[in-house]
């Protein structure tokens, strides 16, 4: 009888009782799992919802702000650029100011007919006349790579149909030896000092890029300098250039033949030494 009346008093076993006042004690026992998790994602949710639109809201607030350094920047740009474009335009005519003097200076007060040959010969006067037109330009298929043992590529050029500068200044030096008064590539007056140089793959002269097809313009004696030049060994040159690499060139005579004044000239003059030579020193 004492232990049906235990089991009857003590129907739950201690152990659980004694978890439910633990859980209790900290607050779990109250509402189920399920619920305090769809509770938990809702104040998340609010929580986001908050974020965003206080986000938002000084955005939007902002937004006027961005945009009015965004039009100072581009009106500080363009005011700039107008700069620019005003100092550029300064220079260009400062440049032909100082070109025109310099022609002044070539000029002898006389006019005398030597004068007039050196104003020719220094590229200060634009001329005219019989001549001849050269064209020169890359090959029409510009191979690159090679195994090295080709002269054109072992000076640091890769693709063998181009035209280099060399070419140009064997062509240029030739038209000179051949009687040429004053020569002319794309439209740039050529003078005694100009310089034809390679920046990369690109021609320059006196600085400034040229864009293949080159056209060599020269006045003289038209067909006299066509033949001279051909015959020459810068003109054997080009034509072993078209046979071994397929460089297009193609000359002709002209009747007349127009050439402009060199954008700039260099004028140099020279001064009697002041030392005097000593003789019988030893």
């Amino acid at each position: 009888m004492s232990l049906i009346t235990n089991v009857m008093d003590h129907s739950l076993d201690d152990g659980y009782a004694e978890a439910a006042a633990r859980k209790k004690s900290l607050g779990e026992g109250g509402l189920p799992r399920t619920l305090r998790a769809k509770l938990g994602l809702a104040a998340g949710l609010v929580l986001a919802a908050l974020v965003v639109t206080v986000g938002a809201a000084q955005t939007r607030a902002a937004a006027p702000v961005v945009a009015k350094e965004h039009q100072e920047l581009i009106d500080r740009v363009d005011s700039e650029t107008a700069s620019a474009d005003k100092l550029e335009g300064t220079v260009d005519k400062l440049r032909d100011d100082v070109s025109a003097r310099q022609r002044a200076a070539l000029k002898s007060s006389g006019g005398s007919a030597q004068a007039d040959v050196v104003d020719v010969l220094s590229g200060a006067t634009a001329v005219h006349g019989t001549g001849v037109k050269l064209v020169v330009n890359d090959a029409k298929e510009a191979s690159s790579g090679g195994d090295g043992t080709n002269p054109r590529e072992t000076s640091g050029f890769s693709d063998t149909g181009r035209v280099r500068d060399r070419d140009m200044q064997r062509v240029v030096n030739g038209l000179w030896q051949s009687g040429a008064e004053a020569v002319s590539i794309n439209g740039q007056r050529l003078t005694a000092l100009s310089a034809i140089r390679a920046a990369g793959d690109a021609i320059l002269v006196d600085n400034r890029p040229l864009v293949p097809p080159y056209t060599v313009l020269a006045v003289g004696d038209g067909q006299r300098l066509s033949t001279r030049f051909q015959d020459s060994s810068d003109g054997l040159y080009l034509h072993a250039l078209e046979q071994n690499f397929g460089i297009r060139a193609t000359i002709s005579t002209e009747g007349d033949v127009r050439l402009p004044a060199a954008p700039s000239v260099i004028v140099r003059t020279a001064q009697p030494s002041t030392e005097k030579t000593e003789k019988g020193t030893s």
